[in-house]
C-alpha cells in the first residue's frame, strides 16, 4: 500500500498525502489547458495556437497582454479562470514538493533502471523471500560474483539490504504472482530458491515456477515435515527444512563432535579455503568422457580428491573405486583447496 503521510524533519509534523497524485496533478493541468484553449477558440475567435498561448500564460499568471482585446465575457471567464488556475497550481506544485521529498522521484528512477537490468538476465538465481535465510544465501552469492535477482514484498526486508551498500537486483511484489516470477525472467532462470516463511506460499511459489520454467533446477524451504512431499510432487527439486538439519548438527555436536566441526570448518569459505564441487560429466570435456578415475589422474595431476560419485538414482558411492568411470546422468564429488579447485579445472581443459 502506498504512503499515506509523510513526515517534514524539520519541524517534525505529518501530513496527509491520501489526495496528493502527480497523475491527477497533471491531468487537472491539460484538462484547464484544454478548456482555455477550447474557450479563446469558439468565444473570443482566437486560432488554436493562439488559443493555447492565451491559456498557458493566463495559467502561469505571468502578466502578458492579451493577443487579442477580450470581450466582456471573455475577461469574466479570464478573470475565474486564473482564479481556478492559482488553485490547480498550487495542487501540483504540492505534489510534486511532496513527490521528491518523499524520495518517490529518485526512488522510480532507481527502479526503472533495475528493472532493465533484470530483463537482460540469463542464467541467474531468482530467491524469493529475504528474511534471515534469504539474507544468507544473498550473501553467499555475492560472495560468489553469482547472478541473481530478490522477490521480496515487505519493501522494509528491502531497505536492510540497501543498507548494506550493495547494488543488486530485486522486486518488491509477491512471488505467487505468475506475472512477478516472469518479470523476475523465470524462463531463462537456471535456479529458483523459494525461502518464504510461509509453506503455502512457497508451495504455489514452486507451481508457477515449475509450469513457467520447465528445466531450471527449484530449492523449497519447509518449515513442516509433512509439506515436503507436497512441494516435491509440485515440482521442487530440493526441500530444505532449517529446522530439522540445525537439530541434526546439534545433536552430532553431541555424538560426534570432531567429525562435524571439521566439516563445518571446510564448509565455511570465511575460514578455510578448502572447497567441495560436484563435476557432472556433461561438464567435463569430451576427451574426460567415460574415461575412469585412475585414467583420468586427477589426484597426482591436480592434488585434489574424488570423494563420492552421485549414480543416475541419485545415490551416492563414498570413495569410488579407481576403476570406477564417470557417465551421463553421473558426477563426481571432488574435495581440494581453492587452488586445487583452480588447478582441476585448468587440467580437465588441456586434457587429451
Amino acid at each position: 500500500m502506498p504512503q499515506k503521510e509523510w513526515t517534514d524533519r524539520s519541524t517534525n509534523k505529518r501530513y496527509d498525502t491520501a489526495f496528493i497524485s502527480i497523475p491527477l496533478a497533471a491531468g487537472l493541468f491539460f484538462i484547464s489547458l484544454a478548456i482555455g484553449t477550447i474557450f479563446y477558440h469558439l468565444h473570443e475567435n482566437y486560432t488554436v495556437v493562439d488559443a493555447f498561448y492565451m491559456s498557458v500564460i493566463t495559467f502561469a499568471t505571468v502578466g502578458f497582454e492579451e493577443v487579442h482585446p477580450l470581450s466582456k465575457a471573455g475577461e469574466l471567464f479570464t478573470a475565474f479562470y486564473i482564479i481556478l488556475n492559482i488553485g490547480i497550481y498550487a495542487y501540483a506544485l504540492t505534489a510534486f514538493s511532496s513527490f521528491v521529498i518523499k524520495g518517490q522521484l529518485f526512488k522510480n528512477l532507481h527502479l526503472n533502471q533495475m528493472d532493465k537490468k533484470i530483463a537482460t538476465l540469463r542464467d541467474h538465481v531468482i530467491l524469493c523471500g529475504y528474511g534471515k535465510y534469504g539474507e544468507e544465501i544473498a550473501h553467499h552469492f555475492i560472495g560468489h560474483k553469482i547472478d541473481f535477482v530478490i522477490i521480496e514484498i515487505n519493501e522494509a526486508k528491502m531497505d536492510r539490504f540497501k543498507h548494506n551498500g550493495e547494488k543488486l537486483l530485486y522486486i518488491i511484489d509477491d512471488a505467487t504472482h505468475d506475472e512477478v516470477l516472469i518479470k523476475a525472467r523465470i524462463t531463462t532462470a537456471k535456479a529458483l530458491i523459494s525461502a518464504l516463511p510461509d509453506d503455502a506460499d512457497n508451495l504455489f511459489t514452486v507451481i508457477s515456477a515449475r509450469q513457467l520454467n520447465d528445466s531450471m533446477t527449484i530449492i523449497s524451504r519447509a518449515s513442516d515435515p509433512r509439506s515436503e512431499h507436497k512441494l516435491k510432487k509440485a515440482g521442487a527439486d530440493h526441500v530444505i527444512m532449517p529446522e530439522i538439519i540445525g537439530g541434526y548438527h546439534i545433536a552430532n555436536l553431541v555424538t560426534k563432535p570432531g567429525a562435524v566441526e571439521f566439516f563445518s570448518f571446510i564448509t565455511n569459505e570465511y575460514e578455510s579455503d578448502i572447497g567441495i564441487e560436484e563435476l557432472s560429466f556433461e561438464q567435463m570435456p569430451d576427451s574426460c568422457k567415460n574415461q575412469s578415475i585412475k585414467q583420468l589422474n586427477i589426484r597426482e595431476r591436480t592434488g585434489t580428491n574424488i570423494i563420492g560419485l552421485k549414480t543416475k538414482q541419485g545415490k551416492y558411492i563414498v570413495n569410488p573405486s579407481p576403476e570406477l568411470k564417470i557417465e551421463p546422468e553421473t558426477s563426481f564429488i571432488v574435495l581440494g583447496s581453492a587452488e586445487q579447485l583452480a588447478k582441476l579445472k585448468s587440467y580437465l581443459q588441456s586434457y587429451t
